[in-house]
C-alpha cells in the first residue's frame, strides 16, 4: 500500500496545536520532503508556526474555519486546491471535546453539543466531499492520494463523561472504514489515525496534574509512533492503548466491510 512518503503536498487541518501541529512538523521532516500546509482558524498561531519552522520554504499556511457556512467552506477548499494543485493528502485533526451529564438533562447545553458534532464530524464529511473531486482526479492519473481522518481510542471504547465526543469519533471511525472500501479503486487511500489519551490542549481545562502525567501519552512519543505507522503504509494507525482496543474489538472489520461491499 502507498504511504505518506509518496505524498508531495499534505494539508493538515487543525494544526495550530496538539496532535495536528506535532504531526505537521514531523511530516515536514520526512526524507521525502513534502510541502506541508498548516491550517486552522487562528492566524497568529499559523504565522508563528511558519516563522519558526518555515526556513525550508516547504511549510505553508491557510486560514480555514471548518464551521463556515457550507457554500463558503466549499469555496475556501476550492481556493486551496487552486493554490496548491499538487495537494494529494489531507489530514483532519480539528476537534473539540465537551462533557455532558445526561443524569441532569437540564444542564445539557445543546448548542455546545451541536457545535461539537459539527466540528468533529459534519464539517469533516463536508470537507472530504469537497476535496474528493481533486483527489480522485489525481488518483485516476496514477498518483496515490490520501485522506487521514483522526478519530480516537474512545471511538472504540467510550468514556461516559464525554458521550457526544465519543459518538462523533465513533462516527469518524465508521466513516473511515466505509470510505477506505469505497475509494480504494479510485487510488484514494483512507487511513484512520486512532490516538490514545495524548498530552494535548484538548484536555487543557483539566490542567496539568500528576494524575494526567501518569495516564496520558507524551505528545512527542505519540507523534513518533504514529509517523512510523504512516510511513509503513498501515491501513489504520492505532497507538498506545488504542492498539489493544482495536485488536480486541475492531480486527477484521475492514476486511469484512470489503467483502460486504463486493456483494452490494
Amino acid at each position: 500500500m502507498p504511504s505518506i512518503t509518496d505524498s508531495k503536498c499534505i494539508l493538515v487541518i487543525g494544526s495550530t496545536s496538539g496532535i495536528g501541529r506535532a504531526l505537521a512538523l514531523a511530516i515536514m521532516d520526512l526524507p521525502s520532503k513534502p510541502t506541508v500546509i498548516v491550517c486552522g482558524r487562528r492566524k497568529e498561531r499559523l504565522d508563528e508556526l511558519v516563522a519558526s519552522h518555515g526556513a525550508t520554504g516547504r511549510l505553508k499556511s491557510v486560514v480555514l474555519d471548518v464551521l463556515a457556512e457550507r457554500d463558503a467552506l466549499k469555496a475556501s477548499i476550492q481556493k486551496i486546491v487552486n493554490t496548491y494543485p499538487d495537494l494529494d493528502a489531507v489530514m483532519f485533526s480539528s476537534g473539540i471535546q465537551c462533557g455532558f451529564d445526561f443524569t441532569q438533562p437540564e444542564t445539557i447545553d445543546l448548542e455546545s453539543l451541536e457545535c461539537e458534532l459539527a466540528t468533529n464530524y459534519t464539517s469533516i464529511v463536508r470537507m472530504i466531499t469537497f476535496f474528493l473531486p481533486h483527489l480522485i482526479k489525481l488518483g485516476e492519473q496514477g498518483r496515490p492520494t490520501f485522506l487521514y481522518p483522526v478519530s480516537s481510542g474512545l471511538s472504540i471504547y467510550p468514556a461516559a463523561g464525554v458521550p457526544d465526543y465519543c459518538a462523533t469519533k465513533a462516527a469518524i471511525h465508521s466513516l473511515s472504514i466505509s470510505l477506505a472500501v469505497q475509494l480504494k479503486e479510485k487510488n484514494v487511500h483512507v487511513v484512520e489515525i486512532i490516538p490514545p489519551f495524548v498530552e494535548s490542549e484538548l484536555h487543557g481545562s483539566e490542567g496539568t496534574t500528576q494524575h494526567l502525567d501518569n495516564i496520558w501519552m507524551p505528545l512527542q512519543k505519540y507523534t513518533r509512533l504514529t509517523l512510523e505507522g504512516l510511513v509503513r503504509g498501515d491501513p489504520y494507525v492505532p497507538v498506545g492503548t488504542a492498539v489493544d482496543r482495536h485488536k480486541k474489538f475492531e480486527e477484521g472489520k475492514l476486511e469484512l466491510a470489503q467483502r460486504l461491499y463486493g456483494r452490494s
